[in-house]
């Protein structure tokens, strides 16, 4: 079976695994109510999209 002949050094591991890593999605403010949304697609929050009403919310009760 094959050994390798020398350690891996940290740096070399870290540079070949430097890919394998969570991206996080562009997100852009809702132009209503200042949530974080992804960019072209409707505020769950408000229910905006360019400025206008797309979909009626409803409103939680608050306690």
């Amino acid at each position: 079976m094959a050994v390798p002949f020398r350690r891996t050094s940290k740096k070399a591991k870290r540079e070949r695994r430097s890919h394998m890593r969570l991206e996080v999605p562009g997100m852009v403010k809702c132009s209503n109510c200042g949530e974080l949304i992804k960019p072209h697609h409707v505020c769950s929050e408000c229910g905006h999209y360019k400025g206008k009403e797309v979909v009626a919310v409803a409103v939680e009760a608050s306690k």
